[in-house]
């Protein structure tokens, strides 16, 4: 009988505790399988011989049914017969046929599918690669402009060219006013290490206290709420202390190109060139009425600079610099003469100061071109320092005080009276001791007998107040009007200067009784200097008015003047009664006790009138007296009028005034060789 093998677990050799002990801590088999392939290969069945029906421990019956066959062989057959523990089997006629019977594996645990996850992960990645192309391609064809100026925007300073100022210059070219290059001192406070002892190092070179430096270098919020960048330390300094700034060579702090204004002559013609503030800014006179002519337009540097906390004006050689070039301001000139503006200033300063003026002016015209010579005002102030001054002593005087003329108003009823046939030069007027006009008796200041025959130069010698008003009585109150406006009364000269006054005339409407005999004698009209002035180039210029004007010509930077446009002008009274009342008024300075023979110049005959009257101060009367003389000269052939006004606590015209247009207008003669006159004064009588 065949002794046949079963697969059991008993017949494997076991394992001993050592090899146990390594597969627990390493975790494979001895074998070189690990754990669990080990563990599946013991728990596999076991290879059976089924030698016709048989079972078989751990095999199910059915699997086992399917497994049983008979074999014959040589005409033997047998039987596997199961038995517990031990399986024999029984000889039979024929020998039964082996056959191996696998058992089903366990299947292995199912992984994740891993095509999908490379193939989102393959996309990504293109997708990135896409991206960065894209950026190269618009880097290198579309935005390299862009992308590289944006990198240097960070590394750019700009700066302002300041425009040259143009100057201010008389009528031979001399400067009254110019600019000249200096420098400005500035500081990022973000930037500076240390204020306290950065302000010590500064506060000598700049003039500026310490305490107003720490505050100006200590970091800050500006106006807008946002931490200051920019604070101006000092302007205006020489390039001398520039350079001294710069060499210092502190954190914080920069030195710029600037400009300020000089002004050769100080106190000269001050009150007409006026003075500018920071940037250069026209803040008075002429510097402020003519500040687009002047100003220019500012230019601009950007440059490219490092990132140190010095020199905050470093540029880097060869780096990007860009500029846009300055266009400089025209200069004005003047028909000031400042050689002659020089001796009226001094002139008018001796006599104010010897009447204890509060104000005083002085005008010098020529007669037949209007052009304004000289033009002073009193108080003098320094236009080089403007704010060491009193803010009341900037202003010009002939152009902006407004005055009741008194007595020098006169000159106009005569001129009216002349050229509407009322009186002929060699008339008389009866001229009563006194005259009323509403609830006001007037007088005069020379005493004469009632209903006197003055002669018409002696009314105007003596001044006569009842002889002027009797004159305007029978010309009217109509035609004086008329002509107070076409001799410019009313109207500004609009001379060039800011501030300039209009002065007022009412119309007879508006006139009260007592203002019919106010008004002849210069009372109740306001007036200015200047327009005064040029009432009296009228009759000195054959009755032809001229508007005075100050600006000759703008000069552009190339050196091309361009004159203003020519003063305007237009006929009063004719050239008869003019020469008619220039020679009457020859009498207010040769007639016995005139009250302007102080005005009188030897060698030269002149011609002109006394005023005493009032200032205008906000619309009232202060009560002090303005006393004036406006004459000109030589009277025979006019060539100049000089006009002297004189703000003073008390006085008349004869005293302030007087002494000071002769030494005025003889110095102006003098400077410009006027030859003196060919032939005497006449004589007059005053009356009959």
């Amino acid at each position: 009988m065949a002794r046949g093998r079963a697969s059991s677990t008993t017949d494997r050799p076991a394992v001993d505790a050592s090899t146990s002990r390594l597969v627990a801590a390493r975790g494979y088999h001895p074998r070189g399988r690990t754990v669990g392939e080990q563990r599946a290969r013991d728990e596999r069945p076991a290879l059976t011989v089924v030698p016709g029906e048989a079972r078989q421990s751990g095999v199910s019956r059915t699997a086992a049914a399917r497994a049983a066959h008979t074999r014959t062989a040589g005409g033997r057959t047998g039987t596997r017969a199961a038995t517990t523990g031990t399986t024999r089997t029984t000889p039979t006629a024929a020998r039964p046929v082996r056959r191996l019977v696998t058992a089903v594996k366990p299947a292995p645990p199912k992984l994740a599918e891993s095509t999908p996850r490379l193939r989102w992960a393959m996309l990504a990645i293109a997708l990135i690669f896409v991206v960065i192309a894209g950026r190269l391609v618009q880097f290198q064809f579309q935005g390299a402009a862009g992308v590289a100026a944006d990198a240097l925007g960070h590394r750019l300073q700009s700066v302002d060219l300041p425009a040259a100022r143009g100057s201010i210059v008389d009528r031979n070219g001399a400067v009254l006013a110019g600019s000249v290059e200096s420098r400005y001192v500035f500081a990022d406070p973000s930037r500076v290490d240390d204020p306290q002892a950065t302000a010590e190092k500064l506060t000598q070179l700049l003039a500026v206290p310490t305490t107003k430096l720490v505050e100006l270098l200590t970091p800050h919020l500006n106006d807008a709420g946002i931490p200051s960048e920019f604070e101006y330390l000092a302007r205006g300094l020489s390039v001398d202390i520039g350079d001294k700034v710069s060499a210092l060579e502190l954190p914080g702090i920069g030195v710029r190109r600037d400009e300020s204004r000089v002004v050769p002559g100080h106190d000269l013609a001050a009150n007409l060139i006026g003075f500018v503030g920071d940037g250069m800014a026209g803040l008075g006179g002429l510097e402020a009425s003519y500040d687009d002519v002047l100003r220019g337009v500012d230019g601009s540097r950007t440059y490219e600079v490092g990132q140190g906390e010095v020199n905050l004006d470093y540029e880097i050689p060869g780096g990007y610099h860009e500029e846009t070039a300055a266009r400089p301001g025209s200069s004005v000139q003047l028909t000031i003469d400042s050689d002659l503006q020089f001796d009226v200033q001094r002139i008018l300063g001796e006599q104010m100061a010897q009447a204890s003026a509060y104000a005083g002016s002085a005008v010098v015209l020529d007669v037949r071109t209007g052009e304004v010579l000289a033009q002073a005002s009193y108080p003098f102030y320094d236009a080089a320092n403007p704010l060491a001054s009193d803010p009341s002593a900037r202003g010009d005087m002939a152009s902006g005080m407004m005055v009741d003329p008194g007595s020098i108003h006169k000159a106009i009823v005569f001129a009216a009276c002349l050229q509407e046939g009322i009186v002929a030069p060699g008339d008389t007027v009866q001229v009563p001791s006194t005259i009323t006009k509403g609830a006001t008796t007037f007088t005069d200041t020379h005493w004469h007998p009632p209903m006197a025959a003055f002669t018409l130069p002696g009314i105007l010698a003596w001044s006569s107040n009842v002889g002027t008003i009797t004159l305007a009585d029978r010309l009217g109150a109509d035609k004086l009007y008329q002509y107070q406006r076409a001799f410019g009364l009313g109207d500004p000269i609009s001379e060039g200067l800011p501030g300039e006054a209009a002065g007022l005339v009412q119309p007879p409407a508006n006139w009260s009784a007592d203002a019919h005999g106010s008004i002849p004698i210069g009372l109740g009209v306001s007036v200015t200097p200047l327009q005064m002035a040029a009432v009296y180039a009228a009759i000195a210029n054959g009755g032809v008015y001229v508007k005075p004007h100050l600006v000759s010509a703008i000069i552009s930077q190339d050196g091309k003047a361009t004159p203003t446009p020519a003063a305007p002008t237009r006929q009063v009274i004719s050239a008869e009664n003019a020469t008619a009342l220039r020679n009457m008024l020859e009498a207010v300075v040769t007639a016995p006790d005139a009250t302007g023979r102080s005005a009188a110049i030897a060698d030269y005959r002149v011609a002109g009138k006394t005023g005493t009257g009032k200032v205008v101060v906000d619309g009232a009367y202060p009560g002090s007296e303005v006393g004036s003389f406006i004459g000109m000269a030589p009277a025979d052939a006019p060539r100049y009028v000089v006009a002297v006004f004189a703000y003073t606590p008390g006085g008349n015209g004869g005293v302030v005034a007087g002494p000071a247009f002769s030494q005025i207008m003889e110095q102006t003669l003098l400077h410009y060789r006027v030859p003196p006159s060919g032939s005497p004064a006449p004589s007059f009588t005053v009356y009959e």
